[in-house]
């Protein structure tokens, strides 16, 4: 035979569902309000977020605090559940906390008869602000929780109104999903306390190092801009690489390192949303904060292949190469999926167009290389594109992840830099060009490789020293030569960057003697 007190439950759970639909539409209200009300009171980025108690949430709770004998019916359950709507109000810092409930304390200036407060401007809602603000948990940790009346309908609604910052909400959901959910709790509670306690320090920490960083960022006389920039990408970058590291753990049982991979994602998020002013930079940092918030509450699968909406379509030539070798990679290679499936978890909607962008963004990161504007006349642009092929033919040969980090990118650059110094001062005009510039590009080529420590087949070196010998660039081939002649018949690849060793050309940064 059944327990009364399952048979009490589920008659709860019956009104509830009952009134949900109702209550779905008080919870907007009253979330519409609060965030009106607050966004017109505040020059802070604040949002406002509410939910209706769900059926197993009530179902935990009933049991846990005892209702079905401290209530008589399942419609005085429901009448005296404080949180039946839970209202949150959500804010950047911890300190933005106290202003907000402040406030609100300013705002709801006058008692009703029940004790609640109030504004003029709409007497059906209250606030119980009497009590101490903020109130210590049973984990001894504080939160700012306000209750909260609702009159409509001749019906009176309890709501619960908490304030949040970013970190605090990080640390609640944490806490609930390992702690409150988890019935192994109290057999190390001690420890277990103690490590919670720890983790909690480090993210108010963290608050006040994000708060620190947003003060440094707005003020006027802080350091150089382009530091503070550099700085917040850096934390940012940490944070993705911490979120996705642990749910990569949870999901495949293992970790890999992929902090640069972050590096690059921060940068791209930054420089496509245009973000370089400082409230654009703010505007990014905190949308793009909010949006790490709602990927930690979540699963994310990495066994799965990528896809795409659609056929992807690229600008020119230079795009579609770099395009297409990313694309044999992307479900071929775990380093290119892992890439962009963290890019596209946090830049949300089309994968297609997502991935169309970054490909524009790579393409920039060379395009935009202020060497080019040395190459400024009408024939000069075909040199430009040459150069910008033979970049996007040896990414097609390395195709490593390698190719869009940051400081491969920076090295690639100054290739193309000391490329363009070399060519300007060996070449005087566009028909010298014509005549040598498959000696000049190779040349480039093997430098890019050798970033890479990439191999090439001792066949086309043997082709290309030739070639050298046979041309008008003015190149001397190192006596270095002599080491590898007699046992290039004997070798199938060699370094990249023993073949630029081969040839002498006296121009910083891009061959060596």
């Amino acid at each position: 035979m059944e327990l009364k007190l399952f048979g009490f439950i589920e008659e709860v759970i019956e009104n509830l569902e009952k009134i949900n639909g109702d209550l779905q539409n008080e919870a907007r209200d009253l979330e519409l309000f609060f965030q009106e009300l607050l966004e017109n009171n505040s020059d802070g980025d604040i949002k406002v977020n509410s939910r209706v108690k769900s059926s197993s949430s009530l179902r935990e709770k009933i049991i846990r605090n005892n209702y079905y004998n401290k209530y008589k019916s399942s419609e005085e359950v429901i009448l005296n559940l404080s949180d039946l709507i839970g209202v949150r109000v959500e804010c950047r810092f911890m300190e933005d906390e106290m202003q907000i409930y402040n406030m609100l304390k300013k705002f709801f200036n006058k008692k009703n008869g029940d004790g609640y407060y109030y504004n003029a401007l709409n007497k059906n809602i209250r606030l119980e602000l009497a009590s101490k603000q903020p109130q210590e948990q049973k984990n001894g940790f504080e939160i700012f929780r306000i209750d909260g009346v609702y009159e409509i309908h001749d019906r009176k609604i309890r709501f619960e109104l908490q304030i949040k910052s970013l970190v605090n909400i990080f640390w609640s959901e944490l806490e609930h999903k390992i702690i409150y959910k988890n019935n192994n709790y109290r057999i190390a509670d001690g420890f277990l306390k103690e490590l919670m306690g720890s983790i909690k320090k480090n993210l108010t920490m963290i608050d006040n190092q994000l708060l620190m960083i947003y003060n440094q960022f707005n003020s006027f006389n802080s350091i150089d801009s382009m530091m503070r920039k550099a700085q917040l990408e850096l934390l940012l970058s940490k944070i993705i690489y911490d979120i996705f590291s642990a749910k990569l753990q949870n999901s495949i049982g293992f970790g890999v390192d992929f902090k640069k991979s972050c590096d690059t994602i921060m940068k791209y998020i930054f420089r496509t949303r245009n973000a370089e002013n400082l409230e654009d930079y703010n505007k990014t940092l905190l949308k793009t904060m909010d949006r790490l918030n709602n990927i930690s509450k979540h699963d994310i699968n990495f066994n799965s292949e990528i896809e795409f909406e659609r056929d992807l379509h690229f600008e020119d030539e230079f795009s579609s190469k770099i395009g297409y070798t990313v694309l044999q990679l992307i479900n071929n290679d775990f380093q290119w999926n892992l890439f962009f499936r963290i890019l596209f978890e946090i830049e949300l909607g089309n994968n297609a167009e997502d991935f169309e962008t970054f490909i524009k963004f790579i393409k920039n990161r060379f395009y935009e290389n202020n060497s080019f504007a040395r190459l400024n006349k009408e024939e000069c642009k075909t040199v430009k594109n040459d150069i910008m092929l033979t970049i996007a033919h040896s990414f097609e040969m390395i195709g490593s992840i390698e190719l869009i980090y940051d400081n491969k990118i920076e090295e690639m650059n100054k290739v193309i830099t000391s490329f363009i110094d070399l060519i300007c001062e060996k070449i005087s005009i566009y028909e010298e060009w014509e005549k040598t510039r498959d000696v000049w590009l190779n040349l480039l080529h093997y430098k890019v490789l050798s970033i890479f420590n990439s191999k090439v087949e001792t066949y086309k070196v043997k082709e290309f020293i030739e070639m050298v010998k046979h041309s008008d660039c003015k190149i001397e081939i190192s006596k270095s030569i002599f080491k590898y002649i007699d046992k290039l018949d004997e070798m199938d690849m060699i370094k990249a960057e023993d073949v630029v060793r081969l040839f002498k050309i006296k121009v910083s940064l891009m061959m060596e003697e």
